[in-house]
């Protein structure tokens, strides 16, 4: 099995898979973003980011625009770097 950023190391479902997707380019974005593009219902996209957070793949940062809101951003693995490092 092929080990694409330590995502395949953990089982996660597709829709956690689909929202770290969303979070690829490294740009903070909101549960509201989340749900707006990736058309996944709101419970579902609430599930896939415990599962992120719970295995470490996300980090919530607080939103100073809208403190009513958390942003949600993809964690850089070390993993990440030394597998670019050797590639």
């Amino acid at each position: 099995m092929t080990v694409v950023n330590g995502v395949n190391k953990v089982r996660l479902p597709p829709s956690a898979r689909t929202v770290l997707n969303l979070l690829e380019d490294g740009e903070p974005r909101t549960f509201k973003d989340m749900t707006e593009v990736a058309e996944i219902a709101p419970r579902t996209i609430r599930y896939a980011l415990k599962r992120l957070k719970e295995n470490g793949y996300i980090i919530e940062k607080f939103n100073f625009r809208d403190a009513r809101q958390v942003l949600y951003q993809k964690k850089i693995l070390i993993e990440d770097s030394s597998e670019a490092a050797t590639a």
